[in-house]
């Protein structure tokens, strides 16, 4: 896999702005600095069509991140985008598919060793028979 065309991603990337509940005092009740950024996956070029089988399977049609947390409305829309793009990255992931394996003879004697250390525990804690 080549991975994401990460610039185009961003070229395509909408965002809308509204007032931040975030630090600012007066500056927040006047500017727009809270950032939602918007990415439609399926008309995307950035994305090869398995990449985007991928997202759409895992994240659906519309990939969505807020940023409020900076005055800056600039600094919001950067750490908007890059929210986008982890999500991307994080969904057009290949999984690997699990193999089956059987315990090892070691692990199954750990765990049955375990089990005795328990029981022996609990049998302890138990009042005496009278």
């Amino acid at each position: 896999m080549i991975g994401l065309d990460e610039a185009l991603i961003r070229s395509e990337v909408a965002f809308r702005f509204s007032r931040s509940s975030g630090p600012g005092g007066q500056h927040a009740q006047k500017s727009s600095t809270r950032v939602e950024a918007l990415f439609d996956v399926e008309g995307s070029a950035g994305l090869t069509e398995a990449e985007r089988r991928r997202v759409l399977e895992r994240l659906g049609p519309v990939v969505r991140a807020v940023a409020q947390d900076e005055r800056s409305q600039l600094r919001n829309r950067e750490l908007a985008t890059e929210r986008i793009l982890e999500q991307l990255r994080e969904a057009a992931r290949v999984h690997r598919a699990r193999r089956v394996t059987q315990p090892t003879a070691a692990a199954r004697e750990r765990r049955l060793d375990e089990k005795r250390r328990q029981s022996r525990t609990k049998r302890l804690r138990r009042p005496p028979d009278e």
